[in-house]
């Protein structure tokens, strides 16, 4: 953490008078919790008038300081005195899921950190093992179920780690069978980790205590084999969706692992992809699909028929570079990480057929 200077600013207190400090020490200054998402960013929509909309930009996550936390006269004394401590933001977040309630999960490969943002209580924490016994080195992926906590992928080491609701470390899988673990997903119905495994190009797929399953695919171009796959996703049936990415396509699976179909191929139009990697599911199946060359997303209906896009290059609101992992949440809420913005942006589903 960064270390606070003891030297006051020329002005005498910083941005506090003398006047004004005492009043603080006196009678208290604190100020409340902000908005974290102004309600004012839903205007931005896609698709844009006259369609009827189906996406709309709630806001972004960057550093503690997005979460406009409330500041007590305390603490507002101490930054009067010594300064206040500079924002703690990402580096290269790949990866963001939620708890299901209040808590944000960021897997920050270029940091070698899980950020976590609770929007309920406004705090910020970095998750990682015990120096002592573990260290991540390039989280890219996260996954969480109340049935087994928070589950990051981690491709420097070849390793899943697992860590519980409180954020205390309890081990890893696939210690000795990954090569560069990516993508996670939990089927908390069977009790199964998915694994997109990058470097092997196979699917892996773990029971909940560590044993390996089995492992889907290997490398090629057919049906049922990767090259670079990089994300999994699950829907509401069971399915298991692989976004392959160099052989530029979305694959399919059954609940029992047998392959089903295709989505997509190589291409610059719509419907075609250059680059895949993140995978959702909307509250009602529509399947969305980052592509981190077209930094846009894709939503595509349960036959695989293009429906929508939005995005584009750039970095202001709505916009990606780079855009690599994406989570929605049960009522609608999109999260993507937009990696070398060095943020997450944060969309609303507004239901309804998107055509």
């Amino acid at each position: 953490m960064p270390t606070r200077s003891h030297k006051p600013s020329h002005s005498g207190f910083g941005a506090l008078s003398s006047a004004a400090l005492a009043a603080c020490v006196l009678g208290g200054c604190s100020t409340p919790p902000g908005v974290i998402f102004d309600p004012a960013n839903a205007s931005l929509r896609w698709p844009p008038p006259p369609n009827p909309p189906h996406i709309a930009y709630v806001g972004q996550l960057a550093t503690d300081q997005d979460l406009k936390p409330g500041r007590s006269a305390t603490t507002r004394l101490g930054d009067a005195l010594f300064g206040r401590e500079p924002p703690r933001g990402m580096t290269t977040p790949l990866a963001v899921c939620t708890d299901g309630a209040d808590r944000v999960f960021v897997a920050d490969s270029g940091d070698a950190v899980v950020h976590v943002f609770d929007l309920r209580t406004r705090r910020y924490a970095r998750w990682t093992p015990p120096s002592e016994i573990a260290s991540l080195t390039q989280p890219v992926g996260v996954a969480y179920d109340p049935s087994i906590g928070l589950v990051v992928s981690d491709s420097g080491q070849g390793a899943l780690f697992l860590f519980d609701a409180d954020g205390r470390f309890r081990g890893t899988i696939g210690d000795n069978q990954l090569g560069r673990p990516v993508g996670v997903a939990i089927d908390a119905q069977r009790r199964r980790l998915f694994v997109a495994d990058a470097g092997l190009h196979q699917v892996f797929v773990f029971a909940f205590d560590g044993e390996e399953i089995t492992r889907i695919g290997g490398r090629g171009s057919g049906p049922g084999e990767f090259n670079f796959p990089t994300n999994v996703a699950l829907d509401a049936d069971g399915r298991l969706y692989v976004s392959d990415s160099l052989n530029f396509r979305v694959q399919v699976f059954g609940p029992d692992l047998h392959h089903q179909r295709v989505i997509g191929r190589k291409g610059d139009m719509p419907g075609y992809f250059a680059q895949p990697k993140g995978l959702a599911f909307d509250p009602d199946g529509h399947l969305y699909v980052v592509d981190a060359h077209f930094e846009a997303v894709q939503v595509f209906d349960p036959a695989g028929r293009l429906l929508m896009s939005f995005g584009g290059e750039g970095r202001g609101a709505g916009e990606f570079w780079l855009p690599a992992g994406m989570f929605i949440e049960p009522k609608g809420r999109i999260w993507i990480a937009d990696s070398y913005n060095h943020r997450v942006q944060v969309f609303d589903y507004l239901s309804g057929e998107a055509e």
